[in-house]
């Protein structure tokens, strides 16, 4: 739907060639919400998909190889990086 702006709100402000020929979208801000929703929720969802596979990858290696669980940490840290990032995409 769109909503073209009236009379008396043309008669109130000076006209542009702009302001005339764009028409307001309502539908505007619930798709930069529902995009805001989708960032929020996929980026926690790949957070805790990362966690989950780094976590079981590091359980296997443990079991065989017990002195290199610490060098397999760093995919548990980016995923919480992600996880943490996350929230800061629908703030911008």
């Amino acid at each position: 739907r769109k909503l073209w702006l009236s009379a008396p709100q043309q008669a109130a402000r000076p006209p542009t060639p702009l302001a005339q020929s764009m028409p307001i979208e309502l539908e505007a801000p619930f798709w930069g919400f529902m995009g805001a929703a989708f960032a929020l929720v996929f980026s926690n969802m790949g957070a805790a998909y990362g966690t989950g596979k780094s976590g079981i990858g590091i359980s296997t290696l443990g079991v065989g190889q017990p002195e290199l669980i610490m060098k397999s940490i760093v995919p548990v840290v980016m995923a919480g990086g992600v996880g943490i990032y996350g929230p800061l995409i629908p703030g911008i």
